[in-house]
């Protein structure tokens, strides 16, 4: 049997109030008191339960997510999802909050982060930029003692605990060997637009492109629409006036909407067009095919993970890497799942 706080008592020859001061590293114990309670401890072998302990104390745990602000249908359906589990935080001793920060701007996320650990949050998740000053902001709340999981785009060098979502590198590599399958021998190059290469899953999905890529493919420079529709609209509609044999068109970022209104205005072609996150529009897309296929991330899931590692990483518990690995799903017109008016949106429960 584990030992428990009646075994230290009885060790050390205290009361179990005495017990509990101690575990709690309250005063009013004597130090020679404390050394024959400590010394109990470890003899006995006694690991504490810290999730039980919060559960009897009734601890709340604040966790604030920061997402990036603007037309972005995958960030907007991630606080979507984060207000969605706050409907049930009170039962699961959570309180959640959500800050939106201009979309790649390092300063003002340096400043939410900075607000966070003023506010002595008990976590924070979010999707960060690759930038000095973020790493700084994250190490100051790993000083702390504040829990910081990386939401979407990693930062590994950074000190942060955790980091949810998929493999970008592997996201990539898939796109590239899907692009290849379906051109096969048809010629052409291949345009890529991403929103920003200044956070890292952007940079992380194009070298996996690049390497699954055929060599004999040309791939054109990567074009920035920073997620903004309009921009990227513009941008593929350049594109496609300046490369009439164009082949395909990988957008590894959040411009879809701005991209298929520029393959609606040109018309379809035979172009192939590969594209992330399964959002009202990409599914449309990919039902009058104008996207061939649609590689998604499961934002539900990614909100209860970050929740999961946060309250883990605060109690001092492991987390269950099993549970918590975010799945890469890759959707065609033949495999849709059931939309939002006809069942629930595609990896609404479970994990």
């Amino acid at each position: 049997m584990r030992p428990t706080v009646h075994d230290i008592a009885e060790t050390a020859g205290v009361s179990l109030a005495t017990v509990d001061r101690v575990l709690n590293d309250r005063p009013g114990v004597r130090g020679v008191t404390k050394a024959k309670v400590e010394a109990a401890i470890v003899s006995l072998g006694y690991v504490r339960d810290v999730a039980a302990a919060n559960l009897a104390k009734s601890r709340v745990y604040p966790l604030v997510f920061i997402l990036p602000e603007g037309d972005n249908p995958f960030m907007r359906g991630l606080e979507a999802e984060v207000r969605r589990a706050g409907l049930h935080s009170p039962a699961e001793r959570t309180r959640l909050s959500v800050a939106t920060v201009p979309a790649f701007d390092a300063g003002a996320l340096v400043k939410a982060i900075d607000a966070a650990i003023m506010e002595d949050v008990s976590g924070i998740a979010a999707v960060v930029v690759d930038a000095p000053e973020v790493s700084a902001a994250i190490a100051r709340a790993h000083a702390a003692g504040i829990p910081f999981v990386t939401l979407v785009s990693d930062l590994a060098n950074s000190g942060r605990d955790h980091f949810v979502g998929v493999d970008n590198i592997a996201a990539g590599r898939t796109a590239g060997s899907l692009m290849g399958r379906f051109l096969g021998e048809r010629p052409g190059a291949v345009a890529v637009l991403a929103g920003s290469m200044r956070v890292r899953d952007h940079r992380e999905r194009l070298d996996g492109f690049h390497a699954a890529m055929p060599v004999t493919r040309t791939v054109l420079p990567v074009l920035e629409g920073q997620d903004d529709p309009d921009l990227s609209f513009s941008l593929i509609s350049d594109c496609l006036a300046a490369n009439p044999t164009l082949a395909g068109i990988y957008n590894l970022g959040a411009g879809n909407r701005g991209l298929i209104k520029a393959l609606s205005a040109r018309g379809r072609a035979d172009l192939c067009v590969i594209a992330h996150e399964l959002t009202a529009e990409t599914r449309a897309a990919l039902e009058t095919g104008l996207v061939d296929a649609v590689l998604n991330q499961d934002a539900g899931h990614e909100v209860r993970s970050a929740i999961r590692v946060l309250r883990a990483k605060a109690d001092g518990l492991p987390v269950i890497s099993a549970q918590e690995r975010i799945r890469l799903d890759i959707f065609i017109k033949d495999n849709l799942p059931a939309g939002p008016d006809e069942d629930e949106q595609p990896g609404a429960a479970g994990n």
